[in-house]
């Protein structure tokens, strides 16, 4: 059972609740996830199961995408709708003061994380703190919003304005501070509604199985489950590859450097290489050195010595 599930993640649970369940399902420990989502949120989730447990830190720099809803008229103590709401003072914002807005956050921009965030202070988690009533002041972080239009815009309460928003963003983005700060902007105050998460890096909620056809494939039998998975390096594909035959193959398994020349016109520069067996297997991600293949990711088992006879 090794392998990426594009799991459709639902409103309610949590992503480690979803990890839990999977875990069960396939009956395997070795489950990780490719960036938590809210309870409140849904849509995208990476699972990644076996052995592709060791590909998911190539993951976690994974552009974003998202589908938010905005409320305006109203600050949230958590910035989310799960917070207590102060109405805002002052004229709510048109569609067009929105729009023009927008514009303002794109690119690299410096982004206040939510007081009630998993964020460490101290060695504490900044929701606890809140939750405690202490004061959080947690340091703004770098990020980057790569795009935001508006998908739809609902102005039948005209004091209460929603907009519907198409984010692509870097790792690391709190939405909720988006709506946050989008709503300072346009001098009145929102907060973050709802959430799809539609894309995380190449996977994509099109793509994605919800959790009643997760379940209903393991109670078909674990074939039938292997069936949604996909491939430990699917999403990899920019990677540069290397094929070894089977005694390179067998040292890698050891974790072993081997020797290899670089292809002309095709230099494996300094970053993750997928490592190929013959006949097209992944067997390791590995890093050029020195005219070296260094294995950083073995994915497979080292071959068992043959005894000695006596």
């Amino acid at each position: 059972m090794d392998g990426i599930l594009v799991a459709n993640k639902p409103a309610g649970p949590t992503s480690h609740d979803v990890v839990a369940l999977v875990r069960r399902l396939a009956a395997t420990k070795r489950v990780g996830h490719g960036g938590t989502l809210d309870p409140f949120a849904s849509g995208v989730l990476p699972l990644f199961l076996g052995r592709a447990t060791k590909v998911v830190e190539y993951h976690l720099g994974d552009t974003k995408g998202y589908r938010a809803t905005i409320c305006f008229g109203a600050s949230s103590l958590t910035d989310d709708l799960e917070g207590e709401l102060t109405p805002a003072d002052g004229q709510a914002p048109s569609r067009a003061a929105v729009e023009a807005a927008l514009a303002g956050f794109l690119g690299e921009i410096s982004q206040r994380p939510p007081a009630y965030s998993a964020i460490k202070v101290a060695g504490r988690r900044a929701y606890a703190m809140a939750r405690a009533g202490e004061t959080v002041e947690l340091a703004e972080r770098r990020v980057r919003i790569e795009s935001l239009e508006i998908h739809d815009w609902d102005d039948r309460d005209p004091a209460r304005p929603i907009a519907v928003v198409d984010v692509r963003c870097s790792a690391g983005t709190y939405v909720r501070a988006l709506a946050r700060d989008l709503g300072a902007a346009v001098g009145s105050a929102a907060y973050l509604g709802a959430l799809v998460r539609t894309a995380s890096g190449p996977f994509t909620l099109e793509d994605a199985t919800a959790l009643d056809d997760v379940r209903a494939a393991a109670a078909e039998g674990p074939d039938r489950l292997a069936g949604l998975l996909l491939p430990v390096d699917a999403g990899l594909e920019a990677l540069p590859e290397a094929v070894l035959d089977p005694a390179g193959v067998a040292a890698v398994a050891r974790g072993q450097f081997v020797r290899t020349g670089e292809r002309p016109g095709e230099p494996y520069g300094d970053g993750p290489i997928r490592v190929r067996d013959e006949a097209g297997a992944l067997v390791a991600i590995a890093r050029y050195q020195d005219g070296r293949l260094a294995p950083d990711k073995v994915l497979v088992d080292a071959p068992t010595p043959v005894p000695a006879r006596a």
